[in-house]
């Protein structure tokens, strides 16, 4: 059984069907990516799976429970980390949990265990204007995983890193994943991360947009050094640019 998938979404815009038919599955600790050029309904699709709009048809199940149009289940991180700059971390860290009516001291009870597993020791106290890009991007990841921790959707999370701490980045979140066994769907327009962080890459395409393409990427060509220089990575990188 999937964690979470979708079954048939169709999505309208003023009578356009944008999304037809679009039918993804995430499997327990996986990290999938959906792959589409700019304004190809990637984002729409997400709305819908964590609840924000609704589709014309389909469903959205979670543990083959369904889902679809309500909200609470599934956590989503927007491009941009939304820190806000009146509150410490810690603060920062918890809202979810506030907004679910849970007390403040609890709360922080239940999310200090994490600041050391999400690399972020001794930032409770700190605000955000403190923090590096990759640390700030760490404490948006740890709030997002506050929210939900089965399912992460990640929208673009790390398209405002420069290359070299975006890299670093992508380490330390394939690590994270393993060490608390987190599944996440991730957006991305950068076909190199896609590759590097998958386990399979769905292509979103066409008009109205379906997945037309799912590539399962072979883990132990992933475990090569300087795997992203290699010839396999450059096949992976020709045929997903076709398709795109």
């Amino acid at each position: 059984m999937a964690l979470l998938q979708t079954q048939h979404i169709t999505k309208n815009y003023d009578n356009r069907e944008v999304l037809s038919d679009v039918n993804i599955h995430l499997n327990q600790g996986e990290l999938v990516s959906i792959l589409g050029i700019s304004g190809i309904g990637k984002s729409t699709l997400f709305n819908i799976i964590a609840g924000l709009e609704a589709p014309e048809a389909g469903q959205v199940l979670l543990k083959d429970h369904e889902i679809t149009n309500t909200t609470g289940h599934i956590s989503y991180m927007l491009q941009k980390d939304l820190l806000l700059p009146y509150r410490t971390i810690m603060g920062n860290v918890i809202l979810p949990a506030l907004m679910q009516n849970i007390p403040k001291k609890e709360a922080e009870t239940k999310a200090a265990p994490f600041f050391k597993i999400f690399g972020l020791e001794n930032t409770e106290n700190l605000y955000p204007q403190t923090l590096s890009g990759g640390m700030r991007q760490r404490a948006a990841l740890l709030r997002t995983y506050m929210f939900s921790k089965e399912v992460s959707l990640l929208d673009e999370p790390f398209s405002a890193l420069d290359e070299i701490t975006k890299r670093q980045v992508h380490s330390w979140y394939l690590q994270l994943m393993q060490k608390i066994d987190l599944s996440t769907l991730l957006i991305t327009h950068d076909v190199d991360e896609a590759i590097l962080l998958s386990d399979r890459i769905y292509i979103l395409s066409g008009t109205p947009a379906s997945i037309t393409q799912e590539i399962t990427i072979d883990p132990n060509l992933k475990k090569q050094p300087d795997f992203e220089l290699s010839t396999d990575f450059l096949v992976y990188k020709r045929k997903i640019l076709n398709l795109l």
